[in-house]
């Protein structure tokens, strides 16, 4: 079974020629996991089930490259491709074959094989040394877990590609980070290499980046002479090799592909800025050798950026659901990579001042990697001395309270919780299962709940009258009653969720804990001075004066004393003295729960005197092992701890 779903990954995620539907697919994937979890003795690590792991991990390891991983030497001019092309003449002495591949904007990276196993992934840090991400890595479908030959000479391999993401899912992704009120990623390559860096497995599966394999930096095999020839070799050996693999004769031949996709390139699906010219025969690389930085026998022609000159009208500031103020230019529609630009990010405060960007300057925007245009300068010679300096503003361009910037941000904030930009994002947040566990109101509903002018602030909530619930399109008169409901019982849950649910800039739920535990109550965390909150630890700086900022603001003052009003708990109920069997023990979980969120199970233990921890030590009491358990379950067992599954940490909760 894992055979035929390696079949069918190389044949959709590779080849791109499906021969089952999607529902088939699914329903085969499944009776494996369902196969795995009874028979967890014939768990393979290469089975495509396990492409996620199950925790996140400290930090990555360094590993050294066995072939150093050098940069090319890049180029925009037709004549030093020339140039290139007559040094390896007088080098080489006769006239060569020279690949030719687009050169995908991504990530570099090299994949280890052994046996035919995919065993090492690593990115090109320094050239000899770089960041193991194999977990990481293992999460691109269309990487094999396993090749799909039997040839010795491409079983224990090396091979280096570009990680990048979709012009789609970039786009995606930066629309739900907006939404978000998060950083968006100036393009594909930047949020590909941030995805490749994240610590969570997990995270990075849900991004939906991709890979094509373009180098194998020594030959497999005496046989294999051609890199061109190799290449086609592992593609049906189950790699996604870089696309539209040109072999030419000449640097003529070269110069045709160059001009070929100059424009063409617009239309694909992943970003090009140029091309890589290699020459095709291992043995001529080996005579041509290579510098300190780059290989002599390639060279990467980069086409000019795409910019446009057009006239800045005004800058408007946008506000983010966490309250995070973006300027925007708008400029004099322009044309520019087949679409027609009218609006440019630009950053933040540091930028508009590092760039001398004024109203009405001549600016020039660019896509050169960018989806999403920039302004990347400034034409002064076009001023005429009626431009207008911008002044960022004091206050919330939207409610009118005070901003904030933290230290080492460059991003300032509205930190009024309240403000109408961000209600919406806040509500959902304020509702979410870790905050105030409010079920039934979703995207959709809350959106109507704002638009109708039903729900100005979280307060608002708890005056929501079932029978006018009832009245909205598609609510009925019962989920209406339920609503209310939900919403009268979340005014039992602990001050940690209502703290967390407040949505303070910076402060999470593990933050919120810190503060309950040190504080106690509401009253004390808003008169308590910075250096207080910089003594707890894991509260810094940065958190300190997110919680300073927030209390600041009258209208978030003016928020709490209304809930307190309405019932929400503001302070943390007494310690207990009762002791159970989970005082004073230490537990960490690994794989997923049935039966709860690990957060709620942590809860459970914290309310039962026990400590929650994230890594097995000496110290750790239990191992609560979920389904598909991570590298914990293994650890536990060097440290002896007792590992229990999920049933048998639901009886210790219960008992006394």
């Amino acid at each position: 079974m894992r055979k035929e779903i390696d079949y069918h990954n190389y044949r959709y995620y590779v080849l791109g020629e499906p021969e089952m539907s999607d529902y088939e697919y699914d329903q085969l994937y499944k009776r494996l996991e369902q196969l795995e979890q009874e028979y967890p003795e014939y768990i393979k690590p290469d089975s495509p089930t396990q492409r996620v792991g199950g925790e996140p991990i400290k930090a990555f390891e360094t590993v050294e490259h066995s072939i150093g991983m050098l940069s090319l030497d890049n180029t925009y001019s037709e004549e030093e491709v020339r140039d290139f092309d007559r040094r390896v003449k007088k080098i080489v002495g006769v006239s060569v074959k020279y690949e030719a591949t687009l050169k995908v904007d991504g990530v570099a990276v090299t994949l280890n094989y052994a046996d035919g196993r995919f065993v090492l992934g690593a990115t090109r840090g320094d050239g000899m040394r770089g960041d193991d991400i194999t977990q990481n890595l293992r999460t691109i479908k269309s990487i094999p877990l396993k090749l799909l030959t039997r040839d010795r000479g491409l079983l224990n391999i090396e091979v280096r590609g570009e990680v990048y993401l979709p012009k789609k899912r970039f786009e995606r992704l930066n629309r739900e980070r907006e939404k978000d009120g998060e950083t968006l990623f100036a393009n594909p390559r930047n949020a590909a290499a941030g995805t490749l860096k994240l610590l969570d497995s997990r995270e990075v599966a849900k991004r939906g980046l991709d890979i094509f394999i373009h180098t194998v930096p020594v030959a497999p095999g005496s046989r294999y002479t051609s890199h061109y020839r190799t290449l086609l070799k592992l593609r049906d050996a189950g790699l996604r090799v870089i696309p539209h693999l040109e072999l030419c004769t000449s640097i003529d031949d070269v110069f045709e592909y160059i001009n070929k996709w100059k424009d063409k390139r617009e239309d694909l699906q992943y970003e090009v800025d140029g091309l890589v010219i290699k020459i095709d025969g291992f043995t001529v690389r080996e005579r041509m050798g290579h510098t300190t930085k780059s290989p002599r026998w390639a060279i990467a022609y980069k086409y000019q950026a795409r910019q446009a000159i057009t006239k800045l009208k005004n800058i408007k500031l946008q506000v983010g659901r966490t309250g995070r103020i973006t300027p925007v230019a708008e400029l004099d529609p322009v044309a520019l990579s087949g679409t027609t630009v009218s609006r440019a990010t630009l950053h933040n405060e540091d930028e508009i001042r590092r760039k001398e960007i004024k109203i009405g300057d001549h600016v020039i925007i660019e896509k050169g990697g960018e989806v999403i245009p920039k302004v990347v300068g400034v034409v002064k010679a076009k001023r005429s001395g009626s431009e207008k300096k911008f002044h960022f503003p004091t206050k919330c361009p939207v409610c009118g309270q005070p901003i904030s910037r933290l230290p080492e941000e460059a991003d300032w904030r509205c930190v009024n919780s309240s403000c109408p930009a961000q209600i919406k994002g806040s509500i959902l947040h304020f509702v979410s299962r870790p905050a105030m566990d409010i079920q039934g109101l979703g995207d959709v509903l809350v959106d109507k709940l704002v638009n109708m002018g039903l729900v100005r602030s979280f307060d608002d909530l708890y005056r929501l009258d079932a029978d006018i619930l009832a009245e909205i399109e598609r609510m009925g008169r019962k989920s209406a009653r339920n609503l209310v409901n939900a919403i009268e019982q979340s005014k039992q849950r602990e001050f940690i969720n209502v703290l967390y649910a407040l949505g303070i800039p910076n402060i999470g739920i593990n933050a919120s804990h810190l503060l309950v535990k040190a504080f106690r109550n509401i009253d004390r965390i808003i008169k308590a001075k910075v250096d207080e909150f910089s003594e707890i630890a894991g509260i810094g700086e940065v958190l300190a004066t997110s919680v300073k900022d927030y209390f600041k603001v009258r209208e978030n003052l003016k928020l709490i004393r209304n809930l307190r009003k309405i019932g929400l708990r503001f302070e943390a109920e007494p310690k207990k003295s009762v002791r159970t069997q989970l005082s004073g023990k230490t537990f960490v979980f690994t794989g997923e729960l049935e039966s709860m969120s690990r957060g709620e199970a942590q809860n459970l233990v914290r309310q039962r005197g026990g400590h929650p921890s994230s890594s097995i030590s000496k110290k750790t009491d239990y191992v609560v092992a979920g389904k598909k358990p991570g590298s914990k379950y293994n650890k536990a067992r060097k440290f002896e701890a007792r590992i229990i599954n999920e049933s048998e940490f639901l009886k210790l909760v219960r008992s006394r």
